[in-house]
């Protein structure tokens, strides 16, 4: 049984550390297009969020993604169930997640993502646990670096719970 067991970062922290990253997205991609492209469904908060702070000419798609192996961890192999509706080739793509602990499913992604033939194509996470990492991943934009707890909120789910909450909480065992 688990309980949400306090705040990690407010509504407030999250929503500063956004218009942050949006500032630098949009100083780095000046005078170009940007496709954002979300991953379903735990970054649709942050992804939305995130848009609305950047001045560019930006399009938005998501995909969602499943990797198979246990519960508990990924095995990195990917399997598509949404795909993206419109062709990268040639486009400034952003990938937006909400967390990245191990990156095998990232690393995978950006590996089929790459065949494409983008123009360029860079990661950005709202939450970011480097200790978890397995695989070599460069993550241009992070929100947070957060130790290894188990969290909530703002997109981020636990059974399909918590996803509506402002903020990010912390759930431990009860």
């Amino acid at each position: 049984m688990y309980k949400l067991n306090g705040v990690m970062y407010s509504a407030e922290e999250i929503k500063s550390k956004v218009v942050e990253l949006a500032k630098q997205i949009e100083k780095d991609y000046e005078g170009q297009e940007l496709l954002v492209v979300g991953i379903l469904k735990g970054a649709s908060v942050f992804c939305a969020d995130l848009i609305r702070e950047i001045n560019l000419d930006v399009n938005m798609d998501f995909m969602s993604v499943s990797s198979y192996g246990t519960s508990t961890s990924s095995s990195g192999t990917v399997k598509i169930i949404k795909d993206l509706d419109v062709d990268i080739e040639n486009k400034n793509v952003l990938i937006v997640e909400d967390i990245i602990d191990s990156g095998l499913t990232l690393s995978s992604l950006v590996e089929t993502l790459k065949t494409r033939r983008p123009k360029s194509l860079k990661l950005c996470t709202l939450l970011d646990k480097p200790q978890r990492r397995t695989s070599n991943i460069t993550v241009d934009y992070v929100g947070f670096v957060i130790e290894d707890k188990f969290i909530v909120g703002y997109g981020i789910d636990y059974a399909e719970k918590y996803r509506n909450l402002p903020y990010i909480g912390i759930v431990e065992d009860i």
